[in-house]
């Protein structure tokens, strides 16, 4: 019986490169995200491939997320996969500095944006003692960094919830992991320096790693047979050995 997977963050980057993945594979979709004209080309580009349903909502509204969820039609409300994808950063300020907006949309987002929409997928899964759940995290919830502080706090409190996610639903035999990238080549940085040059410098002077990469070992993990759960991954691109250190040609 085919599976079904819903993807929150679905109409770029790493979400919508996971979309392609489990596309190939015949995994029915769930695509979540904040713009419905790019969730509208995703499901035009896979409905080739799979059966593929849209949620346009917000993470962050937990009443929206709710509401969403429990509006999927009858086939599409068995969630055997989760990938909880949907997250940003903003800001590369010091504490001292930081700005308030910019914390509150890490957290509401990275943080319980994660968890309403665990929350929301979660029961069924208990209910059916089956499912997998992978939460996507960053190389900065292994690593504080300078001028990272509310965002690695974040990434770090992603790594916290899977390993509580993982002790709670074990006996229900659900598998949750988490994988942790380094630099990814994605609006990332659009996002984080505002736009700007500082954005486009990011990936210059070396092969960062691709969406497709990261979607290669989500795939990988929810591929194993049943009783292997790949519990934590953090990945990197050759040129990087640490959230400070990438080797680049100038």
């Amino acid at each position: 019986m085919k599976k079904t997977a819903l993807i929150t963050g679905a109409t770029s980057g790493i979400g919508r490169a996971t979309a392609h993945e489990f596309a190939k594979h015949g995994i029915n979709l769930v695509l979540c995200g904040r713009r419905q004209d790019r969730l509208d080309s995703v499901q035009k580009a896979l409905s080739k491939q799979t059966i593929v349903h849209t949620l346009n909502f917000d993470v962050r509204d937990k009443t929206q997320t709710f509401e969403a969820i429990a509006s999927l039609p009858k086939a599409f409300q068995n969630i055997d996969i989760l990938i909880n994808n949907a997250g940003n950063a903003h800001g590369l300020d010091p504490i001292q500095t930081g700005n308030i907006d910019d914390w509150d949309a890490m957290m509401d987002i990275n943080v319980k944006g994660l968890l309403y929409v665990s929350k929301a997928i979660i029961p069924g899964m208990t209910e059916r003692k089956s499912g997998h759940i992978i939460n996507i995290g960053s190389s900065a919830g292994k690593e504080v960094y300078p001028n990272g502080n509310v965002y690695c706090g974040s990434k770090h409190a992603v790594l916290a919830i899977t390993e509580g996610m993982r002790i709670d639903l074990n006996p229900f035999g659900i598998k949750v992991g988490a994988i942790n990238p380094g630099l990814v080549e994605t609006e990332f940085s659009k996002v984080r320096f505002k736009g700007g040059a500082a954005a486009d410098n990011v990936y210059k002077g070396y092969k960062a790693l691709q969406p497709e990469d990261v979607a290669d070992v989500i795939y990988f993990a929810v591929s194993r047979p049943a009783h292997v759960n790949i519990a934590d991954v953090l990945m990197f691109c050759t040129a990087q050995a640490s959230s400070t250190i990438v080797k680049k040609e100038l």
